[in-house]
């Protein structure tokens, strides 16, 4: 019997299935187990003890990380790292750790409340964007191009029932483009653009966003090589943005589709996610 990994998710969609139907070709026996019924934090922690790796693959950053925590601390191998999915969970701490690092980020401004929202617009040239501490999708992420319109859109923000839920970035628009690199371990597997489509300004993968294939220039492999220096090896989406200045990295996605990637570029993502895991557990 090949190496067992458990995919923990909350749901099986096209990226876990495309994993489970290529596992055997690696030597790989590969189970679906739900986030939800692993009640981590006994000793011994049966519920993930007899597998060589745990892939996760929660949409949640929160639950990710508590699983990966709780796993490794019970002795578990998991990809991603607990240290990497909190790290991506918190879109502030993520920026601050890789600007540490020398890695190119966006500037932004952290807003608790109504009086940092104000002072963030004064420092910050309209348009800008308001978005999310933690969280993706690309929901709950607002462009403001007109100063009459600020103070009514953060009324949405000060009506949220929880301060979990209030904490945003303020940051410049950058443009109607972004770039995904899908990684694998240390190693650019894929990179596509994405434009925003229709009357959504936002472009993201799971907007369905008009997609097209990027080649691997040597600026946005090197901007790979220092997240992964920063962040160790794992699965990571890295999305970017272009400026006049380069790339600068907008977030990092812990647990990141990968079907539109795949499509654009024809990369063989699953295949390159079980060679690595193979590798790991050689």
């Amino acid at each position: 019997m090949g190496r067992k990994v458990a995919i923990v998710a909350d749901r099986i969609a096209w990226e876990e299935r495309r994993l489970i139907e290529c596992a055997d070709t690696f030597g790989l026996s590969v189970d679906w187990v739900n986030d939800e019924s692993l009640c981590l934090g006994g000793p011994g922690a049966p519920s993930v003890r007899d597998y060589d790796a745990l892939l996760i693959r929660s949409r949640s950053y929160t639950r990710g990380g508590l699983v990966a925590s709780l796993a490794e601390a019970a002795g578990a191998r998991t990809l991603n790292t607990a240290r990497a999915i909190h790290a991506c969970e918190n879109k502030a701490v993520l920026r601050t750790v890789l600007r540490t690092a020398g890695v190119p980020v966006p500037d932004f401004r952290l807003v608790l409340s109504r009086k940092d929202f104000e002072q963030a617009l004064t420092e910050l040239e309209l348009p800008v964007v308001l978005k999310p501490v933690f969280g993706g999708m690309g929901k709950r992420v607002t462009l403001i191009r007109h100063a009459d319109t600020a103070q009514s859109v953060y009324d949405y923000v000060e009506d949220l029932g929880h301060a979990f839920e209030q904490a945003c970035l303020v940051e410049p628009y950058l443009g109607g483009t972004s770039v995904r690199c899908l990684v694998v371990g240390r190693e650019l597997v894929g990179a596509a653009e994405f434009a925003s489509g229709g009357t959504d300004w936002r472009n993201n993968a799971a907007l369905g966003n008009d997609t097209r294939a990027l080649a691997h220039d040597p600026d946005l492999v090197k901007i790979v090589d220092a997240v992964t220096a920063e962040l160790g090896p794992g699965i990571y989406g890295v999305d970017l943005f272009r400026t006049a200045d380069g790339y600068v990295v907008n977030e990092v996605n812990h647990a990141p589709g990968f079907r539109a990637v795949a499509s654009a570029t024809g990369a063989d993502v699953p295949s390159a996610i079980a060679r690595h895991l193979q590798e790991l557990l050689a």
